[in-house]
Formats: structure tokens, C-alpha cells, sequence
């Protein structure tokens, strides 16, 4: 398995991955308005080129993503293809995003499927579920990385 920060030219098939992640398992829980705002964020390609994205890689297969924004303090995206979950591949991902985060502080606006993965990973909730623009999300963060 190979994990690092992905090149400029591979954020195509990362924002592909993760489209197709969060159609299979997050977006049987969101409205049609939460759906779409979803997908014009990770195609902004304004917002995405600020982002900086992690891959887990399999024989050159993109498998799972992570990206940062806010000088890596807060994930934005993080999806790992579902054939592979349970792999610790999400947490390699992290572990590279954590190192790479020197403030030791991170922050993310959960989705209701990864709640149970951050708390894994040593997020604590700083809030109940929200709901903005149809997007159902839990705020959480992680001190001491």
C-alpha cells in the first residue's frame, strides 16, 4: 500500500472516488438539496484546487482519500472505496494528514455514516447533528496528533 499526497493531476480521480463513496453510503441518508450541495462543492474546482489530498494506493489503484483545508486543521473530504473498508487504509490516510498538521489540532464536520470512525480515530463531538444546505453533519475534533 502506498499513502501520500496526491499530484495536482490526480485530484480528478480522487473527487471521482469520492463521488462515487458518498453515493454508496452517505447519500441514502441526505436530502436531494444535501446531495446536490455535495456535488457542486467537491466540483468547485476553486475550492478543490485549495485542498490538499492524501491516496491510498493498491498496484495504482486510487482505494481512499483524504483531503485538508485551513493548513490542514480540518478534514474535507475522506472516503475510502467500500470494497476495502476495514483495511485501516482511512486510518494510513490520517496518520500522513496528522503528521503533516502542526498546530496538533484538527477539526472535521462529520457525516452521520463516519461518526463511529472518527471517534476510532480520537475525535470528540463538539456538537449534536446539524443540518446545513442538506448537508447532515456531526462537528468534531481531535487534539494531542
Amino acid at each position: 500500500m502506498e499513502i501520500r499526497e496526491l499530484r495536482k493531476k490526480e485530484y480528478e480521480a480522487a473527487i471521482a472516488l469520492s463521488w462515487r463513496v458518498f453515493q454508496e453510503y452517505e447519500a441514502p441518508e441526505y436530502s436531494q438539496q444535501g446531495i446536490e450541495a455535495f456535488y457542486r462543492c467537491i466540483h468547485d474546482e476553486e475550492y478543490v484546487r485549495r485542498l490538499k489530498i492524501y491516496g491510498a494506493f493498491e498496484r495504482g489503484r486510487l482505494l481512499g482519500v483524504l483531503a485538508t483545508r485551513s493548513s490542514g486543521n480540518h478534514i474535507a473530504l475522506f472516503f475510502v472505496d467500500g470494497k476495502y473498508h476495514g483495511r485501516g487504509i482511512g486510518r494510513q490516510l490520517f496518520n500522513l494528514a496528522a503528521a503533516d498538521n502542526y498546530s496538533g489540532h484538527m477539526t472535521v464536520n462529520s457525516s452521520p455514516y463516519a461518526v463511529e470512525v472518527y471517534h476510532h480515530l480520537g475525535f470528540s463531538d463538539l456538537n449534536c447533528e446539524q443540518v446545513s444546505d442538506g448537508i447532515r453533519f456531526t462537528p468534531m475534533e481531535c487534539y494531542g496528533l
